[in-house]
């Protein structure tokens, strides 16, 4: 629920650079997503959501991530961190009194019974289990995630998201270490993890 008591003053927000040169996490004394996560690639997507809205209005921005009370901006280099920064602030600031922190998007809406782990195939449920293990917490502390596809003849398909969609160090650095880190723990040196 939105809190319409809320003003700009009350709105804590503070910046930090992720890994990826084209992507900023904002952090705020108030949830931006009370439960799960949202990816908006656009501001038709965004239609609904006035503060999503609002920050595909700053010039250059290509996609907003949600997660608890982190939001990350991923965007062109058409402007400098700088004016993002103050940009975004301001547009949280002013549109987090309106906000609905527990907003399901249209594929949660879907979805209407979430499938828990227990439906997924043991090996399925083992990559998952790794990966909260492993590499999650890192890719979530810099403003990002990744979502397993799917799993098959040895080849482990993910989604980036957040931040480490479009990440330089995402695409090479970091899908080796996904790929090592399941290799070494699943005892499958010819796995293969690629991105989609």
């Amino acid at each position: 629920m939105s809190d319409a008591n809320l003003t700009p003053e009350d709105i804590l927000v503070r910046v930090q650079l992720t890994p990826n040169p084209y992507a900023l996490k904002f952090i705020s004394n108030h949830p931006f997503k009370l439960r799960g996560k949202a990816t908006f690639a656009s501001q038709t997507e965004a239609e609904g959501y006035p503060l999503v809205m609002s920050l595909f209005g700053i010039s250059g921005v290509s996609q907003v991530y949600l997660f608890q009370n982190q939001l990350t901006l991923t965007h062109d280099g058409a402007l400098t961190t700088q004016e993002i920064v103050q940009q975004a602030e301001s547009v949280i600031k002013t549109r987090m009194p309106i906000h609905n922190a527990a907003f399901e998007t249209e594929d949660e809406k879907q979805t209407v019974a979430k499938p828990d782990r227990s439906t997924l195939s043991p090996e399925l449920r083992e990559v998952e289990e790794v990966l909260d293990r492993t590499i999650r917490p890192g890719l979530q502390a810099d403003g990002g995630d990744v979502e397993v596809v799917s799993y098959k003849d040895d080849t482990i398909s993910i989604l980036y998201q957040g931040a480490c969609g479009g990440c330089p160090s995402a695409m090479m650095g970091t899908l080796d270490a996904i790929q090592g880190i399941l290799q070494q723990e699943l005892g499958k040196p010819d796995l293969k993890v690629r991105p989609l």
